[in-house]
């Protein structure tokens, strides 16, 4: 299924012309994250806001798993 997501935001931490990533949200909490080169044709990553907020907290305390 296709979530509508709204409010597109773009990363403050992204260069002006350069590769960046958009978040949006969908009616259900959903969180979306694309890649703003596709202009919205992209694909959309999906995650609850329970991921979202885990995987925030990890890149902000540098807890990525590489």
């Amino acid at each position: 299924m296709t979530r509508r997501y709204i409010g597109w935001r773009k990363s403050r931490h992204s260069a002006p012309d350069a590769g960046c990533v958009e978040v949006g949200r969908a009616d259900n909490g959903t969180i979306g994250v694309r890649d703003t080169k596709q202009h919205g044709t992209g694909h959309t990553l999906e995650l609850t806001p329970t991921q979202w907020a885990t995987l925030v907290h990890k890149i902000r305390t540098q807890q990525l798993d590489t």
